[in-house]
C-alpha cells in the first residue's frame, strides 16, 4: 500500500465522521468549541499534537502533483502552520474563531466541507 493511500484511509473516515458529528449536533459543538476558544491551555494543547501531525504529513508526502495526492499534501501543510500559529499566536486564533462563530450558518458550511472532504479522501483511500 502506498503512502498517499495509507494516509487518505486514515484521513478519510475521520474527516467523515466529524463533519457527520457537529451536522448533526451543531449547538453542542458551537458550546464546545466556545470553551475551547475560552482555553489558552487547550489552545496550546492542540497546537502541541496538530503540527506534528502536520509535519509528519508534511516529511512523509510532500507530493504537489495534479491528482489527489496534492490533497494530503495541502492537508499536511495545512495543519503544521494551523497547529504553528495556535503555539505562536493564541489570541489571534482565540479572536479569529471567536468571530467565526458569529457567523449563523459557519458551522453548517464547515461540517459539510469536512464531510465533502472526508468523502473525498474515503474515495481516493478505498475506491480509487
Amino acid at each position: 500500500m502506498s503512502t498517499s493511500i495509507f494516509i487518505a484511509r486514515l484521513i478519510g473516515p475521520v474527516m467523515l465522521v466529524i463533519g457527520l458529528a457537529v451536522l448533526t449536533n451543531q449547538r453542542a459543538f458551537r458550546e464546545m468549541a466556545d470553551e475551547f476558544l475560552a482555553s489558552r491551555a487547550l489552545l496550546f494543547l492542540s497546537g502541541l499534537i496538530i503540527m506534528p501531525v502536520g509535519l509528519a504529513i508534511v516529511l512523509t508526502h510532500n507530493i504537489w502533483a495534479a491528482d489527489g495526492r496534492v490533497m494530503i499534501t495541502l492537508f499536511g501543510w495545512l495543519n503544521l502552520i494551523g497547529g504553528a500559529v495556535r503555539l505562536c499566536a493564541p489570541e489571534y486564533v482565540m479572536q479569529s474563531g471567536r468571530a467565526m462563530l458569529e457567523r449563523p450558518y459557519f458551522i453548517t458550511i464547515t461540517a459539510a466541507i469536512w464531510v465533502v472532504l472526508g468523502l473525498l479522501f474515503c474515495f481516493f483511500g478505498y475506491l480509487h
